[in-house]
């Protein structure tokens, strides 16, 4: 594994962003896992954020794009430092841009935030975690019919690796096969479990034996099968 990745999970537990116990999702699951990335709050952890998804992207998909997309609305911090990061790791100027959830009907109007989407832009979407795809199902229609887009890829934070609506592959998957662009994460759970397991961090164990028992079983019910 990667530095930076294991850098990301120690990261993710220290500004109590990836939290463990007992939790109840938006879909009704209960979860032995919780991640909230609106629970970045500082300078310091929103550059280290952006650093983090700029190295990603930089290892996934590499320079060649124009724009980082971030759907709301967090979405929207998480394109905006991204941007930063990438210019200050790589020294290439991208662009944010991301959507609104009301149309402006005032001002300079639009339903976007940030760098116009044009003809043969090449965009990087951001995401903190895809469970559903249901931000990529109402954000992805929406800045396509804006411009002729190319999407060279979806990066989130954390992959949950759990099905998505299909019932079989993970939600981030289900994303790029239908959409077909990649996707990736800067970490998935299965790199979260075996790095935390056992070991020290931020003064604690967060996942011991009966946690790894408690996220097995998770995954034996809601795992993504392929």
């Amino acid at each position: 594994m990667e530095e930076y990745k294991r850098e990301f999970i120690e990261f993710m537990v220290e500004s109590e962003v990836l939290k463990f116990g007992e939790f109840t999702l938006k879909s009704g699951r209960k979860s032995p896992f919780f991640m909230n990335a609106g629970a970045y709050v500082t300078g310091d952890q929103l550059h280290r954020l952006g650093c983090y998804y700029a190295r990603a992207i930089h290892d996934n998909f590499g320079d060649d794009f124009d724009i980082v997309f971030g759907p709301a609305y967090k979405g929207i911090p998480l394109s905006v430092v991204t941007a930063m990061a990438y210019h200050e790791l790589y020294g290439k100027e991208v662009r944010y841009c991301s959507n609104r959830k009301e149309k402006k009907d005032h001002g300079e109007g639009g339903s976007l935030l940030g760098a116009e989407l044009y003809d043969g832009a090449r965009v990087v979407m951001v995401e903190d975690v895809t469970t559903s795809g249901k931000s990529i199902d109402e954000t992805y229609p929406l800045i396509s019919s804006i411009a002729n887009i190319e999407v060279k890829g979806l990066m989130v934070s954390l992959n949950r690796m759990e099905v998505g609506k299909g019932g079989v592959k993970a939600a981030i998957d289900e994303v790029s096969d239908k959409y077909g662009f990649p996707t990736a994460c800067i970490v998935d759970m299965a790199e979260v479990t075996e790095y935390l397991y056992n070991r020290e961090c931020q003064g604690r164990v967060v996942i011991d034996d009966a946690m790894k028992a408690s996220i097995d079983a998770y995954y034996e019910q809601y795992g993504a099968k392929a």
